[in-house]
């Protein structure tokens, strides 16, 4: 499968080997989910585009999103749901999943907690390789169970690293706690 990203997108060499491989995890889970081609479809969408914006400049990214106040580096998925709505995207599923995959979302559709979890479980990371590799591999086994791990892991995380937690992590931690 190849890879097709947005013209516009902003992203390094590491960065579409990074998005290659959530695509196919998101693929692998689908398809053992037995989901129907459209969601197959939407999950690979997402995983695509998720990222489209990283390696973009901050000037850029808060000039496409308007705002002034997150950090920096939660705004590349903000910045590419806007581009992609601008364009003619219309599943909002889509567009949740990849403007809030960086923080999380409570109300999320399956699309969007797929692309949570496949951008944390991808194995081109170099930590926790056996646990991660092993979440990932259950996912198609118990889909919500492992969402509410890599839920919890990512929050540990945050909070070991000491890094602010926005209220939509504080809110999806709840919602599956």
């Amino acid at each position: 499968m190849r890879l097709e990203l947005p013209s516009w997108s902003i992203v390094t060499d590491k960065r579409r080997a990074h998005i290659a491989r959530v695509v196919a995890l998101l693929r692998t889970w689908a398809v053992a989910l037995g989901l129907p081609s459209a969601d197959v479809q939407a999950w690979s969408d997402a995983g695509a585009w998720h990222d489209a914006l990283r390696d973009a400049d901050e000037p850029t990214l808060r000039a496409d999103t308007g705002d002034l106040t997150r950090p920096f580096g939660m705004l590349h998925g903000p910045a590419a749901a806007i581009r992609l709505a601008a364009l003619g995207e219309t599943r909002q599923d889509v567009l949740d999943a990849v403007r809030w995959h960086t923080v999380g979302r409570s109300s999320w559709s399956r699309v969007g907690r797929a692309l949570y979890m496949a951008d944390f479980l991808e194995p081109g990371r170099s930590f926790m390789q056996a646990d991660r590799a092993f979440f990932a591999s259950s996912v198609p086994l118990a889909f919500d169970q492992v969402f509410r791990q890599v839920v919890r892991m990512r929050l540990e995380w945050a909070i070991r690293e000491g890094k602010g937690l926005a209220p939509e992590t504080v809110a999806l931690w709840e919602s599956v706690r």
